[in-house]
């Protein structure tokens, strides 16, 4: 297969496992995340490049990857569409100090994610203390903490 083709192929099928894995898989890599992203680049590796390890097999795989991640890019600041479809976008995890469980579920997120981001940023001890808690499009966790009296 031609090397532009698999570089086009390969990446986006990286790219849509990652969307499926969420946004908090990549906010928060751990040891087990960070092992089995080297273990995914020299698995792709052996697709990209095939039986040809040469310098200029090389040099049109970087330039494929950097083109597809280059497009993308554009389509995003052309269409909202492409860009919540390929990002997704800010969603509330917390309302008025009520936990939306649903939502938490959905986005692999529990409640002592929310109280860790709520105690690092804001120094908030309680559920009940929080207006509201947002998911970001990159994945951290943005709280905004009630008014006090």
């Amino acid at each position: 297969m031609n090397p532009v083709l698999r570089g086009i192929a390969v990446y986006l099928f990286v790219y849509v496992i990652f969307r499926i894995l969420g946004k908090r898989s990549l906010a928060e890599i751990t040891t087990f995340d960070f092992v089995l992203l080297l273990i995914i680049s020299e698995t792709t590796t052996n697709a990209l490049v095939g039986e040809d390890f040469s310098l200029t097999v090389c040099f049109i795989m970087v330039c494929t990857l950097v083109g597809v991640d280059y497009i993308f890019s554009v389509l995003k600041t052309k269409s909202i569409w492409f860009q919540v479809a390929s990002e997704g976008a800010p969603l509330v995890l917390v309302d008025d100090g009520k936990p939306l469980l649903k939502r938490m579920q959905q986005s692999k997120v529990d409640e002592e994610d929310v109280m860790e981001a709520a105690r690092l940023t804001q120094g908030l001890r309680h559920m009940t203390e929080i207006k509201y808690a947002v998911l970001e499009r990159d994945g951290s966790i943005s709280i905004i903490p009630k008014e006090k009296k």
